[in-house]
């Protein structure tokens, strides 16, 4: 049988393991991408492994997070992160260039490479046929240290896409019915490959949208071939000679198989709490909105904004709506601006925010209390928004835009309006914002500049063979790192700050839990499935393990979260038997001996002096090494990966 695209890329950058499903499999990196929210903690990680020069083809640190500057802290780690890229040989994107996704996809992702990025969403740049995948901090500062990624070899689906989107359905749409088919937790351990005579009719920015918010589904990535649409993209970007056709084989084997008939689907909205909370559009009109946000790494680009412009043009919004838009990226607004298209937009009423993450992460234009707010975001987390009662539902930009007009949830079909939004032949160059590498002799001379709220990586113990532990939290089902680590125009400056970081941990569901962490020393934190969904921060892991969380107890892990746990030396526990979580509450005591880790073993263990069957839900004698070390970091200092 012959293989997937997805397998014919990791087999061509393979340094060890097999191709099968479930085998660990270690593959060579050929591009790192780091954002201003993880990237400090990146660059503080490569710093403390000694090495002097990133050992990528081409690793490139954005800063599109921490942009809101009310006080000197996301400033100076600007500056840090500058010095550090020209120091290490990294490309640096300017505050104010874009958001990581849409830039990376316009200026440096390249079919059939491998992509790893310290952010969730990095499988954006699958819709050009690379292997893009989302990781923690420590295993994207690894890569950049020459270090292959390890990982369990997936399972591979064919999303076959047959016929065309109808009129006012768009890809966003195709995702959310995803969504709304697997759940959020429907994709772990898989990848979605997308095939079929549909795909001819979507483009590169349609394809991004789409791999984007796979990682709400909790896949490892997604991915498009690389085909004539991609050639035109490229040649778009003046990037023509980046361009290779790539395909599955003919008769590809794949673990799975689900159909989607394009011409089927409708207009589909995310209501709270979650995105696969999905229901069609119609079933809410009249639902009365505040805000309307277009924007994020998900529906930024050209085609989305220029979409929302025709709908609401020679329109204006009604009373008591806020409308924002935020252009992924410097170049898209620069073409927004040459087409008179931002003019459009702002005299139908819209504000135009900075190139930049913004809303979607709380930093900044957040909703009024107990507001709704249509966002063409990729999550709708509780609180992340900023204000903690806000109601967030997630759209397409046609949905988002015709609902603005009418101040109500509304079906952009209504508008009785067809819109066909074509590539433009050329882009207008807005000017350079990227800094490229210095020449090795140039940057050995360069200091990296450290403001006072930038501190040294905390350093841990190794594993002692055995732990007696309180629990200090017990939580539920689908507990993201948005719940254990918050973001937020409050908190995201601290990000390299631990020691500070760590007042905010669990706060949203437990303000008492830093305070109760640091008076109880060695504790444990019990959750249910799906434990750390959501965002790749690894601070959801660092800060629980700084103030003392040496294990976490669960029904099932989320990929990324599970990485940054063994990582940084928690013990990641499953339950033999679910029902045993009814039995541990807040405030028991838990004993393991630890003295002896197998992949996949049972852990003695005992809750409040009674046996608790337990397994390490860790994979590999490589991880059990960095569990035993007290995190991968004493690991590679030893030299021992």
């Amino acid at each position: 049988m012959g293989l997937s695209l997805f397998k014919k890329v990791i087999k061509k950058h393979l340094v060890s393991g097999s191709l099968e499903k479930g085998e660990e499999v270690a593959f060579k990196i050929d591009q790192t991408l780091t954002q201003d929210a993880t990237g400090t903690l990146v660059f503080l990680e490569f710093e403390a492994m000694g090495i002097n020069r990133v050992r990528t083809k081409l690793s490139v640190s954005y800063v599109d997070h921490n942009t809101l500057q009310t006080g000197f802290e996301n400033a100076d780690d600007h500056l840090f992160l500058e010095t550090a890229a020209k120091k290490f040989g990294v490309y640096f994107s300017r505050p104010g260039n874009g958001i990581c996704h849409q830039v990376h996809l316009e200026e440096f992702a390249v079919p059939g490479m491998t992509l790893l990025g310290s952010d969730s969403h990095t499988p954006t740049a699958g819709g050009i046929g690379m292997v893009a995948i989302g990781a923690g901090g420590l295993d994207v500062a690894l890569a950049m240290a020459g270090e292959p990624f390890r990982m369990k070899m997936p399972e591979v689906w064919n999303i076959r896409l047959e016929g065309r989107l109808p009129r006012m359905v768009s890809a966003k749409d195709v995702i959310l019915f995803l969504l709304k088919e697997f759940s959020v937790k429907g994709g772990l351990g898989k990848v979605f490959e997308y095939t079929g005579p549909g795909i001819k009719h979507l483009d590169v920015y349609q394809r991004a949208t789409i791999c984007n918010m796979g990682a709400e589904i909790g896949l490892t990535t997604s991915i498009f071939p690389s085909d004539e649409v991609t050639n035109e993209f490229l040649k778009l970007h003046r990037r023509g000679r980046s361009y290779k056709k790539l395909m599955p084989d003919p008769d590809a084997e794949y673990e799975g198989r689900f159909e989607v008939d394009l011409s089927e689907l409708e207009p589909l909205i995310a209501k709270p709490h979650m995105p696969d909370n999905v229901v069609p559009v119609r079933e809410l009109e009249g639902l009365k909105v505040d805000q309307i946000v277009i924007g994020s790494c998900t529906n930024s680009s050209i085609r989305d904004l220029v979409v929302a412009a025709r709908i609401l043009e020679g329109k204006t919004i009604p009373d008591g709506v806020s409308l924002g838009i935020a252009p992924g990226s410097r170049k898209v607004f620069y073409y927004l601006m040459k087409k008179g298209v931002i003019p459009t937009l702002v005299s139908a009423g819209a504000r135009i925010l900075e190139c930049a993450c913004g809303p979607c992460i709380g930093m900044g234009f957040a909703p009024p209390s107990k507001g709704i707010s249509l966002r063409t975001f990729n999550r709708n987390f509780k609180g992340r928004s900023g204000t903690p009662d806000a109601e967030v539902y997630l759209c397409s930009p046609e949905v988002a835009a015709a609902s603005a007009l009418r101040g109500e949830v509304t079906d952009p079909r209504r508008l009785r309006k067809r819109i066909v939004f074509s590539l433009p032949k050329k882009l207008p160059s807005p000017g350079e914002m990227v800094i490229k590498p210095l020449k090795p002799q140039k940057a050995a001379r360069v200091s990296i500049r450290k403001g006072p709220n930038i501190k040294s990586l905390p350093t841990f113990e190794s594993l002692p063979k055995k732990l007696v532990l309180k629990v200090a939290l017990k939580v539920g089902d689908n507990i993201t790192t948005d719940d254990i680590m918050p973001a937020g125009a409050k908190i995201l400056p601290y990000r390299s700050n631990v020691e500070k970081l760590s007042d905010f941990c669990f706060t949203r569901i437990d303000k008492d839990f830093p305070k109760r962490a640091r008076s109880l020393g060695n504790t444990a934190v019990v959750g249910g499935e799906n434990y750390g969904q959501g965002s790749s921060r690894e601070h959801a892991a660092l800060v629980p393990r700084y103030l003392g969380v040496r294990a976490v107890v669960a029904k099932s892990f989320a990929r990324i979260h599970l990485a940054n746990l063994i990582n940084f030396g928690i013990l990641p526990l499953v339950f033999e038997n679910p029902e045993d979580y009814e039995n541990i509450s807040q405030g028991d005591e838990l004993v393991l001996i630890t003295k002896e880790l197998t992949p996949g073993g049972r852990v003695e263990a005992y809750a409040n002096k009674r046996p608790l069957p337990l397994r390490l839900f860790a994979g590999t004698e490589r991880e059990c090494r960095i569990l035993k070390a007290g995190g991968v970091l004493n690991l590679f200092r030893g030299r021992g990966l």
